[in-house]
């Protein structure tokens, strides 16, 4: 049964991310916090609705001051039709005076590569986070590509199926980023859910 097979290999995945990269990651963006830094959540494709998903939950219940450069369509389309496709992120962060304090969040299967150029557009934001030294994580699959090398922390989806390495890395990394915006580090509220659930009685 495929729902067997595709729920086993996400089991697998799950139980192979590096621990202490989530930890890890979890402190980087924390110091970013806490230096007053802004934190710009960047993914092509479908990792820019983790984006857009993500910021919300890093403002609303971690207090970031946070973006996410795809978020508005109508500039987006502009700089792609005026300064093209690979320049689009990373324009947007030099528009967005991108500085030493702050941190970017990637998103992305592949992780960007410049030989072969895939996700150029990320990559190019990368390099210009390395050069005005800012932060940079990432939650990434395969074997991390660009983000993995760069970064000051990431966390890396294993491949387990080579026929299911799209839906699991990014269905595995919305499970990452709620872990990230639950964790004691980075949460500064409860969501709407659990401030009304109702309070567990002590075990006798």
């Amino acid at each position: 049964m495929f729902a067997d097979h595709f729920f086993a290999a996400a089991e697998k995945a799950m139980a192979a991310i590096d621990r202490n990269a989530v930890e890890a990651m979890a402190e980087r963006l924390a110091e970013v916090r806490e230096r007053g830094g802004r934190l710009f959540l960047i993914g092509v494709g479908g990792s820019a609705g983790h984006a857009s998903h993500a910021t919300n939950d890093f403002r609303k219940i971690c207090g970031f001051e946070a973006y996410c450069p795809t978020d508005n369509v109508s500039e987006l389309t502009a700089r792609i039709n005026d300064e093209g496709w690979e320049g689009t992120l990373s324009t947007w962060l030099e528009t967005s005076r991108l500085k030493p304090e702050d941190g970017l969040l990637i998103f992305s299967v592949g992780g960007g590569s410049i030989e072969p150029p895939v996700s150029a557009n990320i990559v190019r934001a990368i390099q210009l986070a390395k050069t005005r030294g800012a932060m940079v994580t990432g939650i990434v699959g395969r074997n991390g590509g660009y983000t993995a090398q760069a970064a000051d922390a990431c966390v890396i989806v294993p491949t387990v199926d080579p026929q299911l390495i799209t839906p699991l890395v990014e269905g595995l990394a919305a499970v990452v980023w709620h872990l990230l915006v639950s964790h004691p580090a980075l949460a500064l509220h409860k969501g709407h859910w659990e401030q009304i659930a109702p309070v567990a009685a002590p075990a006798v």
